[in-house]
This record gives structure tokens, C-alpha cells and sequence, in this order.
């Protein structure tokens, strides 16, 4: 399984949306300029994050985009899962994947199931808010007077 660059900039997106939230919507362009990505395929990504409700907009001059929700509820695998779709490392083992007429004998099968269970474990147990505890870590580790 590959993280395309479309599932981490939806990330780097989600993860600035919850740093910068002060009450008042984060413009795209501020984002597009903090993270080094086109402010063109931000909209791309917000545009689906949008229609899954995992942000709200706000038009006007003040506009701009907001976590819908607290950090806390925002699973990087659910915010994975809503940009890039089925996660499975084969698929034979993915919701709406191809049945394989070796099913019932296949060895490996067991193999990608462990490894998909493994992989969804950890994208579904850490949340934004660990992201940004881990941020806060990292910055105030490199804050030097």
C-alpha cells in the first residue's frame, strides 16, 4: 500500500486547519503558503473533505475553511480512507474488491488480511489531536533562545 500525494497533503491540510483554528476560518492561500502545495489542488482535496462534512466553508472576504469537528474525532484513516478510498494492500481483500476463485485455499490471503488489520489499526488510533501534540513536541524541541 502507497499513501498517494493526494492522502498527505489531505493530512497536511486537515493537520493546519487544526493548528491554526482560532475561531475564524483559514484561507487556502495562507495554507497552500505554510505547507508548499498549489492552492489549485487544495481545493481539489478540500472539495472532498468538504462533501464528506470533514470541513465547513465560509464565503466572503473573511472566508475561508474550519474543522467541522474537534480533533480529537478526525482519525487520519477516516481522513485517508475519504481521499484516497479503499486502503488495502490487495484487492482481493478491499470492500468492493474482485473475489478471487482461490479464496477459500489462498495462503497469502491470510497474510494481506494481518496486514491490512495491522495498517487500519494504526490509521484509526491516532487522531488529529495526536498530530498535534506530536507537532508541539517537534517545534517545542526546536525552539532555541
Amino acid at each position: 500500500m502507497r499513501i498517494s500525494t493526494r492522502g498527505q497533503n489531505a493530512i497536511k491540510l486537515m493537520l493546519d486547519l487544526a493548528t491554526y483554528n482560532n475561531g475564524e476560518p483559514v484561507r487556502l492561500k495562507d495554507i497552500a503558503k505554510r505547507q508548499d502545495i498549489s492552492e489549485k489542488y487544495l481545493e481539489q482535496i478540500v472539495s472532498v473533505l468538504q462533501k464528506a462534512s470533514l470541513v465547513k466553508s465560509f464565503k466572503g472576504s473573511r472566508g475561508g475553511y474550519m474543522l467541522q469537528y474537534p480533533p480529537e474525532k478526525y482519525t487520519v484513516g477516516y481522513i485517508l480512507k475519504t481521499v484516497e478510498g479503499n486502503l488495502a494492500p490487495v484487492d482481493c481483500i478491499s470492500e468492493n474488491g474482485v473475489i478471487c476463485e482461490n479464496n477459500g485455499t489462498c495462503v497469502s490471503r491470510r497474510l494481506w488480511e494481518k496486514l491490512y488489520t495491522a495498517i487500519s489499526d494504526v490509521l484509526e488510533g491516532i487522531t488529529l489531536a495526536d498530530m498535534l501534540e506530536w507537532q508541539n513536541e517537534l517545534w517545542t524541541d526546536q525552539y532555541v533562545i
